[in-house]
């Protein structure tokens, strides 16, 4: 075989560092940027925070960046030439808040250990019995219910404690007489008869809410009245009563006492209604601002007799000001797109739900799915009906007998108002839920609509039957 030469002419996308960036900063989430743009700070010393107004210092900097050399290659002054003119400036203007003065702490509230231990302390107990309560203590979790039986915990004392599962039953007994009332308790069952002993619930309902308590809760819980009464004998009247009073009681005694974690949502833009139009706007406290520092931009217009590595770090500085830019740039392009097309939803509500997807705002910006997919994800919208993401107004289409279309979520509000009207003690069956939407034109199989219930966590048609 001979050697030879061949030409081939081929086309193919080559990602520059600053489109890598873009990319990554659009797909990040309001925290995850203010994470990445503290990393960037600490590592470029010629970027950082506006502080303020500073208009006095883009102008500094905007001539020192006029007087720098026009030096190297064609590619790096056509990169440069891209770049606003302004690049030196706080982006966005704003004043800045003082974010010390508004730091929300949560207050100091004991856990339900240190509530225990602290009772603990004032009962007349020997050590022995003392040390097997707090052990048992150790033991709850967090809606305090002691999930490990007692022969596991008296298997793993060491020999010398001379304890067994009898000693362990008179320390839960003194655990159990604790508050809040109902800790200690080993199934939801024992929990809830143990409130109803403390109320000294002595009469005829009392004594049959806590035989429901600790034998037929899991009837009740179903709803399965023929069932319990059957096992109890008691009628619709004497059932009814023993429900309200079991659903007087706390299943989760330990849970007043679980430590929150509190998380935030910083909207990214905000819709208003403004002189009959929905109109959306950034939101500037998402919004970081930043500038190049006026004294390495000086340093770097002369960087002739300078370290080369600083045009380096200043170029990157530009790079993300015009990424983080283009980033709510492209963000408010998308959300005005949104609310262009679910405007009904903003003033009706979920039933005004218009059905709408990636392509159909991807065609209409000239941006591609993906672009859309990145900047609709963990990107929130506040507006008069709360705050969501902006995913949230995406969704799939049913057919109606007109020939349109009626959103997923939109039929999920219907079923979630025909629930809430029914009649509790006939409540709707699938079907009949089925029906009663195809008499208001939105074709939907029974199937579909138990699929829509069990997201909207409804319970089917025999758990929701009252008495």
């Amino acid at each position: 075989m001979k050697p030879t030469l061949q030409f081939r002419l081929s086309q193919h996308l080559t990602l520059t560092p600053q489109l890598q960036q873009a990319i990554r900063l659009l797909q990040l989430s309001t925290v995850e940027l203010n994470q990445e743009i503290e990393r960037l700070l600490a590592e470029n010393p010629v970027l950082e925070r506006a502080e303020g107004e500073a208009d006095d210092d883009a102008a500094d900097e905007r001539a020192a960046a006029e007087s720098a050399p026009r030096g190297g290659d064609a590619a790096e002054r056509s990169r440069a030439e891209e770049l606003p003119a302004d690049y030196g400036t706080a982006w966005p203007r704003g004043d800045d808040e003082d974010d010390g003065d508004r730091a929300f702490s949560m207050p100091d509230t004991p856990t339900l250990r240190d509530h225990l231990v602290a009772q603990l302390g004032l009962l007349n107990l020997d050590l022995r019995d003392r040390a097997l309560v707090g052990l048992l203590i150790d033991a709850l979790d967090e809606d305090g219910y002691l999930t490990q039986n007692l022969e596991e915990i008296a298997a793993l004392l060491p020999p010398e404690v001379d304890a067994g599962v009898d000693d362990l039953a008179i320390a839960l007994r003194h655990l159990q007489y604790m508050e809040p009332v109902g800790v200690g308790g080993r199934t939801p069952g024992e929990c809830l008869a143990l409130q109803l002993r403390a109320r000294h619930a002595d009469g005829a309902t009392g004594r049959l809410a806590l035989a429901i308590a600790e034998r037929h809760l899991e009837l009740l819980a179903a709803h399965d009245y023929v069932r319990l009464r059957a096992a109890t004998g008691a009628g619709d009247d004497e059932l009814r009563a023993a429900q309200q009073l079991i659903r007087g009681l706390n299943p989760r005694p330990g849970a007043a006492f679980a430590k929150l974690e509190a998380r935030y949502v910083i909207p990214d833009v905000i819709a208003r209604k403004v002189k009959g139009a929905w109109r959306v706007a950034l939101n500037a406290e998402a919004m970081p601002k930043l500038r190049i520092h006026r004294l390495y931009a000086q340093l770097a217009a002369g960087r002739a007799n300078g370290s080369p590595g600083l045009g380096t770090q200043l170029q990157e500085a530009r790079w993300l000001i015009k990424n983080v830019q283009q980033r709510f740039d492209t963000i408010l392009r998308v959300a005005q797109a949104i609310v262009e097309r679910q405007r009904h939803f903003l003033e009706h509500g979920d039933v005004a739900m218009r059905p709408m997807v990636l392509r159909e705002i991807a065609e209409a910006l000239g941006l591609h799915e993906s672009t859309i997919s990145r900047v609709t994800t963990q990107k929130y919208m506040a507006t008069p009906r709360g705050t969501f993401e902006l995913k949230y107004f995406f969704g799939s289409h049913v057919a109606t007998d007109t020939g349109g279309a009626a959103s997923g979520k939109a039929i999920r509000a219907l079923i979630r108002q025909l629930v809430a009207a029914e009649n509790a003690r006939a409540p709707l069956s699938d079907a009949r839920i089925s029906q009663i939407l195809a008499q208001q034109g939105i074709v939907v199989a029974r199937r579909t609509v138990a699929k829509y219930r069990e997201a909207l966590q409804i319970r089917p048609t025999h758990q929701r039957k009252a008495l």
